[in-house]
């Protein structure tokens, strides 16, 4: 039985959810009905966006978010429901009484740098139209790292120095910290953007998370050391019995072992965190610099080569495939399938925060970047070439010398090796399965915050 009215269109992105820079939200929407799908490149921050002109909707999204949809069938016609997570869509099924239409794998999700176009013109169901408003540039830049890691680095202040403005200037700023090359390059970059606006850098704090003693740190520990801002430093000390991948399936509405491993320690990190400081609400992070600059085994997939890996510009962005949605209808591919494994556990704690590497700018900057020729088809070659742009970029941008450690992924880093396997040592399939059990009995974690 119904409980409400239905009409053809239900947005259940608040608006309050928008991190828009730069252009208010009407103008954004006007900006995504655009005949021209590159208009929305001119949308600043951090969306998940609607838009509607009589039959037809469009919706796009930055990177570092999910926006999902999901068409229901009614007697007046097909139903729209557009969402930041699945079960925001089971909820408000189950309240419009269209439960039984439900099931996780029907839901769409809009693939990262596109905009896609639903038709409100009755049954079967819609084809979406997906456009993109991201290209990769169609000239590379010179195969000169000190060039690329110039523009890198001023594009990742000006992202930086944009959510700065944007921020209060009396709250604190928390880097989730690894000591990395990714959150180091994002801690120095926010520390150089604070002292440049006449505000005091101890706004800032660089959170390490040490699961029974894991190397992050030691390395952490090391990197501030170097560039003489140990005062920074806030230790973030978690039991492993905190650590739960499937409450991470839940959260993250997933179930690929790599994405609940990392969302699993960074809700542990995010929770310690909130239990310190409860009104704590800007985060900035390095998710996305991996994508960027290339730097992931392939030695640990054996469908790619290195051949395929720098041949393809958006493919750790956006996934392995053809055209725009990869892998799956339900979840795309690559980081844009990835990102709820920082958003997700950001909003059900309730912080706001920033992933510059996943901002058009820096990703359009990556793509231009001719990873063949500067590999020359060496593995280690390419892995090594993060740590040269970025630290060549911060030398010459900021003057201070970017310390670089072995790559290793965050919830390696986080986690003492010998606890690892106890944490983690479940099969790939268990998480699907949770992941489908508590979807269809309602136990999927909607966001809280």
């Amino acid at each position: 039985m119904r409980n409400q009215p239905v009409t053809d269109l239900v947005d259940l992105v608040s608006p309050t959810r928008q991190q828009l820079l730069g252009v208010g939200l009407e103008s954004a929407r006007k900006l995504l009905l655009s005949d021209d799908p590159r208009a929305v490149r001119r949308i600043g921050g951090s969306f998940a966006l609607v838009a509607r002109d009589g039959e037809r909707v469009r919706l796009a999204r930055s990177l570092d978010r999910p926006l999902r949809f999901f068409l229901a069938k009614q007697p007046e016609g097909p139903l729209l429901i557009v969402a930041e997570s699945i079960a925001e869509i089971r909820q408000h099924l189950e309240e419009l009484g269209f439960a039984d239409q439900f099931h996780p794998s029907y839901t769409r999700m809009v693939p990262a740098h596109h905009v896609t176009t639903v038709r409100l013109v009755g049954c079967p169901d819609p084809d979406p139209r997906h456009e993109r408003f991201l290209e990769p540039p169609t000239r590379p830049l010179p195969a000169d790292t000190g060039h690329i890691g110039r523009l890198y680095v001023e594009a990742l202040y000006r992202e930086l120095d944009a959510w700065v403005a944007a921020n209060d200037p009396r709250e604190p700023i928390g880097v989730l910290f690894s000591g990395g090359v990714d959150s180091g390059a994002v801690l120095l970059t926010l520390y150089r953007v604070l002292l440049d606006r006449g505000q005091s850098p101890a706004r800032l704090k660089a959170f390490t998370l040490t699961v029974g003693g894991g190397d992050d740190l030691r390395q952490a520990r090391e990197f501030l050391g170097r560039v003489d801002l140990e005062l920074l430093h806030e230790i973030v000390e978690v039991e492993p019995r905190e650590i739960d991948p499937l409450a991470a399936v839940e959260l993250i509405e997933d179930y690929k072992p790599l994405d609940v491993e990392c969302a699993a320690v960074n809700l542990a990190l995010l929770r310690a965190i909130r239990a310190r400081y409860p009104d704590w609400r800007p985060l900035a992070d390095g998710d996305g610099g991996d994508e960027n600059l290339k730097d992931y085994p392939i030695e640990e997939n054996p469908e790619l080569t290195i051949r395929s890996v720098v041949g393809n510009p958006l493919l750790y962005q956006e996934g392995w495939g053809v055209g725009c949605l990869k892998h799956s209808l339900t979840y795309s591919g690559g980081l844009s399938r990835g990102c709820v494994r920082g958003f997700a556990p950001r909003r059900a704690l309730g912080f706001e925060g920033i992933s510059p590497f996943t901002r058009p700018a820096l990703v359009e900057l990556a793509t231009a970047i001719p990873f063949d020729r500067l590999a020359r088809g060496d593995h280690q070659r390419l892995y090594a070439l993060k740590g040269e742009i970025l630290g060549r970029g911060l030398r010459q941008v900021l003057d201070v010398e970017l310390p670089v450690f072995e790559k290793r992924r965050f919830q390696r880093g986080a986690v003492a090796a010998p606890v690892f396997p106890r944490l983690f040592g479940h099969d790939g399939e268990l998480y699907r399965r949770h992941f489908l059990e508590s979807s269809r009995a309602g136990r999927s974690a909607a966001p809280t915050a």
